[in-house]
């Protein structure tokens, strides 16, 4: 049995799933209807749970309740009869509706002995909780420590990792006030298509650290071609290309592991296109990796939709359209499929994610039923029908900004 809880929870790194696994390894182990796995956090002296049989994220103070009363003396708690018992709180069971028969709670100690948590289950199907079952959570809880603390550990490298990656693609954003937070909408584009087309959690990791390092070659392109108010002549373009290029030759220094190893090529291919004319080596469909075939359709979504130094947001359809031409030369149709089937509702909230405050809820309600293959087809109806009357002026009020004019 310890051997086979060892096995499955040694397969995790993710700490709220690892958790999960945890407790329901001695649900099923210990035969009982719930159980919590409490985590101690020193420096807000609390106990913490993100995920619980029957309840949310709970968090209370370290010294409070039959788990810190466990992590205050260091002693396993095992308790037949909870009403009768005085450590014992019953206005959780009031909140929470539950009932609270019998209670077996033990601390989760390191390798150095120091207590890290508390593992609480409640109410034995059988009977109440015995010494056999003291031994056998005291057992799994040593098991889990260790685990725990490398899922700690991994998740704050992981933190430090992800506000390195934020950090670069910022300051490329703040070369050029026009083009602030690009990267970021690149990335929350990316992510919704991730999924609608169902990738996995590798895939959409590795998708998004190339959305938000895709344009970091900018930071070699001359400052007066980045912010020029005018088009750029044909010299200028062709610098301005360089940066795919320039992308990847600076990506290729960063020690990435893993999946993580395919982020400069996915990232310095979002202009490739399928026909091969695109750069920086003119790729040919199969040879231009998937992500940075998704990369390149919402790098295209977000210049079109954006304001420019030379042009204002262009008209929905037209974007649309746009991407519609590109399928088979540009694009991979696939993808472009794929982005007509994301709710206007999260476009809308990507679009304008700088006053998501003034998105009206109802209004978002109301766009949550449509994509853009409905927008359009309202759009293009000679005699749309009263709700599609409501879903394009709902949807062009925020699309055009209309929203943010005095008096509207």
């Amino acid at each position: 049995m310890l051997l086979k809880v060892a096995s499955t929870i040694s397969r995790e790194m993710q700490l709220d799933k690892l958790l999960r696994v945890i407790m329901d390894e001695v649900k099923n182990v210990l035969q009982c209807d719930r159980c919590t796995v409490f985590v101690l956090d020193r420096e807000r002296n609390e106990i913490w749970s993100k995920v619980a049989h029957g309840e949310k994220e709970i968090r209370f103070p370290a010294h409070l309740g039959i788990a810190g009363h466990v992590v205050t003396t260091g002693r396993v708690i095992n308790i037949p009869d909870a009403y009768a018992d005085d450590r014992f709180n019953p206005n959780i069971d009031k909140q929470t509706g539950y009932h609270t028969q019998t209670i077996l709670a033990a601390p989760m100690r390191n390798k150095l002995g120091e207590i890290i948590g508390v593992f609480q289950t409640l109410n034995k199907f059988e009977g109440h909780f015995t010494t056999e079952d003291e031994e056998t959570l005291d057992a799994i809880s040593a098991l889990s420590a260790t685990q725990i603390e490398n899922a700690q550990l991994y998740e704050n490298q992981k933190k430090t990792f992800d506000s390195f990656i934020e950090t670069l693609a910022s300051t490329i954003d703040a070369r050029d006030p026009l083009t602030a937070g690009h990267s970021q909408r690149i990335m929350l584009y990316a992510a919704e298509l991730a999924r609608v087309l169902h990738l996995s959690e590798k895939e959409m990791e590795v998708l998004r650290i190339s959305a938000l390092l895709h344009d970091y070659g900018k930071i070699a392109v001359r400052e007066s071609i980045l912010t020029k108010e005018d088009r750029l002549t044909e010299t200028e373009y062709k610098h301005i290309r360089n940066h795919a290029a320039y992308t990847k030759s600076i990506l290729e220094n960063i020690n990435f592991s893993g999946a993580l190893r395919q982020v400069p090529l996915i990232a310095s291919s979002h202009h490739e296109r399928i026909d091969g004319t695109g750069y920086p080596a003119g790729l040919v469909d199969e040879q231009i990796p998937k992500l940075s075939k998704i990369l390149a359709v919402v790098d295209v979504f977000d210049a079109l939709t954006s304001k420019r130094h030379y042009r204002t947001r262009m008209p929905f359809h037209e974007v649309m359209q746009t991407l519609s031409a590109g399928i088979g030369t540009q694009f991979d149709p696939l993808y472009v499929n794929a982005f007509r089937q994301i709710k206007l509702n999260r476009l809308l909230t990507i679009l304008e994610q700088e006053h998501l405050a003034l998105l009206r809820k109802s209004d978002l309600t109301l766009l949550e039923e449509y994509d853009s293959i409905d927008y359009i087809a309202a759009f293009q109806a000679p005699y749309p029908l009263e709700q599609e009357k409501r879903l394009i002026l709902t949807f062009q009020t925020y699309y055009m900004q209309q929203y943010l004019q005095p008096g509207t």
